[in-house]
């Protein structure tokens, strides 16, 4: 493996054994990782803000700079109503959800992807917790009855333009849905979508997070402004810190009036 390139090899063999039932199903994990196949697609799981959330082939997997957006959001006011966009398996809803019960909090939590294989999982991951998963293409699949009443809406929406699609690691491109990849020529175009809505449904006081990277920064802040809503942006990119992830998250309020 590691002559493959995985940079992490040890730690990816000692997780591949753990998953492995018999010699013939590490053989063929094995196979399957060096020929690029994602670890976590292959485990079933991903590590995501301290707990393990099911995921498989043809599903996003988070990334360990989006766990900043769990971070942004528990730091907010309590909500009632917590509206996941994007959500792909889950895991970020998921994560605020379990954050928000450990702090004492009881919110609702509304889960929505337009990939079916992502709502297979998210499902998987979020039933148990009580929270609603719906299929369809962002707010189309949500109850209307949701408007007006979302306390905090998060969306890890694709953000890389296009163009950058082919630089991004085989992994990604391969073996990840180009819907949850391709932000349209400069990112942004599921976020303009998601801004323009959210004053319809955010509540009065209520916040809209979303995932940018640092040089679209001046332009998803300019996008939240034009929509009345006020912009902060939240980062994670000190080079000097260890454990910095180097993300980016923008967080859109609404007027409480």
């Amino acid at each position: 493996m590691r002559a493959a390139g995985c940079v992490f090899a040890e730690d990816e063999a000692a997780l591949l054994l753990e998953t492995s039932a018999d010699v013939e199903r590490l053989e063929e994990l094995v196979v399957r990782r060096v020929a690029g196949e994602p670890l976590e697609h292959l485990l079933g799981w991903v590590a995501f803000a301290g707990h393990r959330w099911s995921v498989g082939p043809g599903v996003f997997v988070p990334r360990r700079r989006t766990e900043l957006m769990v971070v942004a959001a528990l730091a907010l006011p309590a909500p009632a109503t917590v509206l996941d966009l994007c959500c792909g398996c889950g895991a970020v809803g998921g994560a605020v959800l379990r954050g928000l019960r450990a702090a004492g909090a009881a919110p609702a939590l509304h889960a929505s992807d337009v990939e079916p294989a992502a709502v297979v999982h998210a499902r998987r991951n979020l039933l148990p917790l009580g929270a609603a998963v719906h299929e369809g293409d962002l707010l189309d699949a949500v109850p209307g009855d949701l408007r007006g009443r979302v306390d905090l809406l998060l969306c890890n929406a694709p953000y890389v333009p296009t163009g950058a699609i082919a630089t991004m690691p085989p992994e990604a491109r391969d073996h990840e849905p180009a819907v949850a990849l391709d932000g349209g020529a400069d990112g942004l175009d599921v976020v303009r979508r998601v801004v323009a809505a959210a004053p319809g449904w955010l509540a009065p006081g209520g916040s809209l997070l979303f995932e940018v990277g640092t040089g679209q920064v001046p332009g998803a802040t300019a996008l939240v402004e034009a929509h009345g809503l006020r912009a902060t942006v939240v980062t994670d990119a000190d080079p000097d810190a260890d454990d910095a992830t180097g993300g980016t998250v923008v967080v859109a309020t609404l007027s409480a009036r």
